[in-house]
C-alpha cells in the first residue's frame, strides 16, 4: 500500500467519523425537539412520578449536558445507556440480540442478490437481444420498480396466507425465507442489469477482440477477461448494497414481525425511547458509513489503476 492510498484511507476514516457526529447531534436534538417525553404515554402518572423519572434517567439536566453526557458516554464506553420502555434492559443489549437476527437477514438476502444478478446478468448479456435476454430485463425492471413493501405483502399474501407454504411470522421456523427473498428481489435485479450493461461494454473492448483473434477460448475470454472486469462496479456497489439491505429492513421485519434491529427502531420511535433511538441511529449510520468506504477500498483493490484522490 503506497503511502497516497494510505492518506486516502486516513481522509475517509476521518470523514467517516465527522459523518456519524453529525449524524448523532442532528439526532439527539431533533428528537428532543419533537413535543412530548417518553413518559407521556404512563398512565396514571402524576406531576411529582414524572419528574421522578426524569430525574433518575438525567432528562432533567439542561438539554447541552445531556448532549455532552450521552456523547461521553458513546465515545468514552460505547454505553447507549437503558431503555426507557423495556425495563431493566440495555440499548446495548437489545441492538445485540436484534442484529444477530437483521445481519444474517441481510447476509444472506445480499449473497443471493449478489450471486443471482452476477448469473443473470451476464447471461443476458452474452444472449443479448434474444428472447432470455428480454425476459431477465422485463422481470428485473419490475422487481426494480417495486418498493419493498409492496413486494413483501405480495409474497406475504401469495405464499404465507393463500398457499400457506411458508410461515407468516419471521420468528418462527423457517420464517426467514419470505424475508430474505424480499430483500433480496430489488439488489438482484439492479446486480443483474449493472453486470449486463458492464459486461456489454467489456465484451466491446479491443482486448477482447484481441484475444479472440488469437484463438482464445470462449470460456476463458468468459471468465478470465470479461466477467472478471465487469465485476468492478458490482463490487463497489456490494458494500453500500449490504448496508442498504440492513439499514432497509425496516418495514419488512414489521411486514413479517421479524425480531430485528429494524423493528425494535420502529418500535422505539413510537414509543419515544430516546436511548434506543440513538442507539440503532448510530449503528445503523456507522454501518452504512463504514461500508461505503469498503467498497471505496475494494474498487482500488480491485483495479490498481483506479486513482485515489
Amino acid at each position: 500500500m503506497n503511502t497516497k492510498t494510505l492518506m486516502y484511507i486516513v481522509k475517509r476514516i476521518l470523514l467517516a467519523i465527522v459523518t456519524v457526529w453529525v449524524v448523532i447531534t442532528v439526532t439527539f436534538f431533533v428528537m428532543h425537539a419533537v413535543p412530548g417525553g417518553p413518559f407521556i404515554g404512563e398512565k396514571a402518572v402524576s406531576e411529582s412520578v414524572m419528574k421522578a423519572m426524569e430525574a433518575k434517567y438525567g432528562l432533567d439536566k439542561p438539554l447541552g449536558v445531556q448532549y455532552l453526557t450521552y456523547l461521553s458516554d458513546v465515545v468514552t464506553r460505547f454505553d447507549f445507556g437503558p431503555s426507557l420502555k423495556q425495563k431493566g434492559r440495555s440499548v446495548n443489549d437489545i441492538i445485540f440480540d436484534g442484529m444477530k437476527t437483521s445481519a444474517k437477514l441481510g447476509l444472506i438476502a445480499a449473497v443471493i442478490a449478489l450471486i443471482s444478478g452476477v448469473i443473470l446478468g451476464s447471461i443476458a448479456a452474452l444472449r443479448r437481444n434474444k428472447i432470455i435476454d428480454r425476459i431477465i430485463m422485463i422481470i428485473t425492471t419490475a422487481f426494480v420498480s417495486m418498493p419493498s413493501f409492496i413486494m413483501g405483502s405480495l409474497l406475504l399474501i401469495a405464499f404465507a396466507i393463500n398457499l400457506k407454504w411458508f410461515p407468516a411470522n419471521g420468528a418462527s421456523k423457517n420464517g426467514l425465507i419470505l424475508p430474505v427473498l424480499t430483500l433480496s428481489l430489488y439488489p438482484m435485479a439492479y446486480i443483474t442489469r449493472l453486470t449486463r450493461s458492464s459486461m456489454l461494454e467489456v465484451l466491446g473492448q479491443d482486448y477482447i477482440r484481441t484475444a479472440k483473434a488469437k484463438g482464445v477460448s470462449g470460456m476463458k475470454i468468459i471468465f478470465g477477461h470479461a466477467l472478471k472486469n465487469s465485476l468492478i462496479p458490482v463490487i463497489t456497489y456490494f458494500g453500500p448494497m449490504l448496508a442498504g439491505i440492513v439499514t432497509g429492513s425496516l418495514v419488512v421485519e414489521q411486514i413479517f414481525a421479524v425480531p430485528g434491529i429494524g423493528r425494535a427502531f420502529v418500535n422505539s420511535i413510537t414509543g419515544r425511547d430516546y436511548p434506543l433511538i440513538m442507539g440503532t441511529t448510530i449503528v445503523l449510520a456507522t454501518l452504512i458509513v463504514v461500508m461505503n468506504l469498503v467498497g471505496d477500498i475494494m474498487y482500488k483493490v480491485v483495479d490498481p489503476r483506479i486513482t485515489l484522490e
